[in-house]
C-alpha cells in the first residue's frame, strides 16, 4: 500500500471469504467519505474482515484521487487533453469497477452481483455513478448512507477554481502544461489557498468536486431529465437522526442554545418557515431541548430531505426498488450529547463495533447487537437486491412509494414507520427543490 498521503494512490483493498472461482459471492465495494477532498479506504474502521466473514462476501475498499488531484475542472481552459480532469477521482472508482468486473472471480466474488455503497461524500460518490454512462453496468446494487449527492459542481464556478488555482501557482491557461512539473507539495498549497479563498467569497458549493460534463456526468443525479444509466439498480438511501452534531464540535454555544438562539439558527435554514417547524418538532417531541430541536432540524435540512429525494424519484421511476432508513440509535459517546451522529452508521454497517468503531459507539453491547442487524440488510442488499434477510431479524421492510413512505428506523429495537414527521417533510418541500 502506498503512504497515507500520496499521489501514488490507486489501489484496492480486497478482503474475501474463500480465494478461487467455485463459489461466486456478493461484492461490496466501499467509497469513502471525505467530501470529496480527504480519506481513505485503508481505515481500520472500513476493515472488511468482520463482514467479508459474517456475510460470506468480498469487500472492496476502494482508493481513488482526491481534491485538486481528482476534481479540478480544466477541461473549459485547456482543451480536449484535459476534457475529464473535473471527474478525475471518479474515472479512477469507475476504472476500479472495471477491474473488479474482469478479476473479482478470483477471490472469490461474483462480478455480476457487485454492491457500491459510500458514507458521506462517498454517498455523494455513489450518486455521480448512479447517473454516469461510463459506470453502467459495473454495480448493480448502490448504498447512499447520510450523503445524498444530489447536485454536482456546475462548469463555471469549476472552471473559477481551476483559473483560481493557476493564479495561485503563478500560471496561465497557456501554461498550464507546467502543472505536471510542479512538486505535489507545490499545488497542495496552492489548493488550500484556494479552498480557504473559496469559503471567504461565500461561492455556493465545492471548489473542487465532481463537475457536470457530457460524458462522464451529462445531468446532477436524480434530476428529472437525469440519463437513466442505472435505472434497474435498486437503491437504499438514509440518514442518521442527528448528523449535525458531530459538525458541531468547537462550537459549544450549538449545545447551549436558548430558544431565541435556536429560533434564529433555524431561521438561517429554512426561512420563513421556522416557526411552524420548530412547532411542528415541539409538538412531536415536547421534551427536546433547543439544542436538540436545532440538531433535529438542521440534520433533517443537511442530510433527510434529499435521502428522501432520492427514494421519491426512484420509486417514480418504477424499474428497481427504493429503500429509505433513518438511524435513531444514539450512543453513548461523550455523555450522549451527539445523540446519532454523522458517521454512527459505519462502524454498525461494517460489524467494526469493536474494530476501529469504538470512539463512535462506546462499544457497548446495544452497539454490537445492531450492528449484528445492519450488516446483515447491507448484505442481503448486496445479494439479492433486497434487505430483507431471515438473518437479520428485522421487521419487514417494504420498498419506498409515495403513498406509504415505508421508513425503516434501526434502532435498540427496529421498526418500519410509514411517513414518519410528515408535516415535517411537507414544510421542508415547501422550502424549494434543490434539483
Amino acid at each position: 500500500a502506498a503512504p497515507a498521503e500520496s499521489e501514488d494512490c490507486l489501489f484496492l483493498n480486497v478482503w474475501t471469504a474463500g480465494l478461487g472461482a467455485d463459489r461466486k459471492r456478493p461484492v461490496m465495494v466501499w467509497l469513502h467519505g471525505g467530501g470529496y477532498a480527504m480519506g481513505t479506504a485503508s481505515s481500520l474502521l472500513y476493515d472488511g474482515t468482520n463482514l467479508a466473514r459474517r456475510g460470506d462476501v468480498v469487500v472492496v475498499g476502494v482508493n481513488h484521487r482526491l481534491n485538486v488531484f481528482g476534481y479540478t475542472h480544466f477541461g473549459d481552459i485547456g482543451g480536449p487533453e484535459y476534457a475529464h480532469s473535473g471527474n478525475a477521482g471518479q474515472l479512477d472508482i469507475v476504472a476500479a469497477l472495471q477491474w473488479v468486473k474482469e478479476n473479482i472471480d478470483r477471490f472469490g466474488g461474483d462480478p455480476d452481483r457487485v454492491m457500491i455503497f459510500g458514507e458521506s461524500g462517498g454517498g455523494g460518490k455513489v450518486s455521480m455513478l448512479l447517473a454516469s454512462p461510463p459506470a453502467k453496468g459495473l454495480f448493480h446494487r448502490a448504498v447512499i448512507q447520510s450523503g445524498p449527492g444530489v447536485m454536482m459542481g456546475e462548469r463555471a464556478p469549476a472552471t473559477k477554481a481551476a483559473e483560481m488555482l493557476l493564479a495561485e501557482l503563478k500560471l496561465d491557461a497557456r501554461r498550464l502544461p507546467e502543472i505536471h512539473k510542479l512538486p505535489t507539495d507545490v499545488i497542495l498549497s496552492a489548493y488550500f489557498a484556494v479552498t480557504a479563498a473559496w469559503a471567504r467569497q461565500k461561492n455556493q458549493g465545492r471548489a473542487f468536486m465532481p463537475v457536470l460534463d457530457p460524458v462522464d456526468l451529462p445531468g446532477h443525479p436524480y434530476h428529472p431529465t437525469a440519463t437513466r444509466v442505472s435505472e434497474d439498480v435498486p437503491v437504499m438511501v438514509g440518514w442518521n437522526k442527528t448528523e449535525s452534531t458531530v459538525f458541531s464540535f468547537g462550537d459549544e454555544q450549538a449545545f447551549a442554545l436558548d430558544e431565541a438562539a435556536m429560533s434564529k439558527r433555524i431561521e438561517s435554514l429554512v426561512g420563513a418557515d421556522a416557526g411552524r417547524l420548530i412547532q411542528a418538532y415541539r409538538t412531536e417531541f415536547p421534551e427536546m431541548s433547543p439544542s436538540e430541536v436545532y440538531f433535529y432540524i438542521s440534520s433533517y435540512s443537511m442530510m433527510g430531505a434529499d435521502s428522501i429525494r432520492i427514494a421519491e424519484r426512484k420509486a417514480a421511476i418504477g424499474k428497481a426498488p427504493a429503500y429509505l432508513y433513518r438511524l435513531d440509535w444514539e450512543t453513548p459517546v461523550e455523555g450522549g450529547r451527539l445523540i446519532s451522529p454523522h458517521g454512527l452508521e459505519m462502524p454498525l454497517v461494517f460489524d467494526n463495533v469493536d474494530r476501529g468503531g469504538e470512539g463512535l459507539t462506546g462499544g457497548v453491547d446495544a452497539a454490537k447487537k445492531l450492528a449484528a442487524v445492519m450488516s446483515e440488510a447491507w448484505v442481503a442488499l448486496a445479494a439479492g437486491g433486497d434487505p430483507n434477510s431471515d438473518k437479520s431479524g428485522l421487521p419487514q421492510w417494504p420498498p419506498y412509494d409515495s403513498e406509504k413512505r415505508a421508513t425503516m428506523v434501526f434502532d435498540t429495537e427496529s421498526r418500519v414507520v410509514n411517513d414518519p414527521q410528515k408535516e415535517q417533510r411537507l414544510i421542508f418541500e415547501k422550502t424549494g427543490d434543490r434539483t
